[in-house]
């Protein structure tokens, strides 16, 4: 079953399974959740042009940058897989890439910055 959870106007998606399907009531114990990193300077700028956000919810198989790269506008940035599909991921522009947010195996969301760029 798939949960949607709101903290601080940031939506959150969650997979729980029901292990046990009856009605009385039981003591829940949750474990604390880790906080969001914070916005970036490019982040609260707005300014959509120094980063690169994932187009999909999946899972990073390949990053093909790393800090200090030059890339040109359409050069492969990393490979997402979702549902058995894979996406790649391309720069938007010609840059330096500034940070890479992400590494192989990571979950990424919808829209979530995944290379910064100077």
């Amino acid at each position: 079953m798939k949960l949607q959870i709101s903290i601080d106007g940031k939506t959150y998606e969650a997979e729980v399974e029901v292990l046990e399907d009856d009605a009385t009531p039981r003591q829940m114990n949750y474990e604390p959740v880790r906080a969001a990193a914070a916005p970036t300077q490019a982040e609260e700028a707005g300014d959509e042009k120094k980063v690169c956000r994932s187009p999909v919810t999946g899972i990073v198989i390949k990053v093909n940058v790393e800090p200090g790269q030059a890339v040109e506008a359409n050069d492969p940035i990393m490979v997402l897989e979702a549902m058995k599909m894979e996406t790649n991921v391309s720069a938007h522009a010609a840059g330096k890439v500034k940070k890479v947010r992400v590494a192989k195996g990571d979950s990424v969301k919808v829209n979530q910055v995944v290379v910064e760029f100077e």
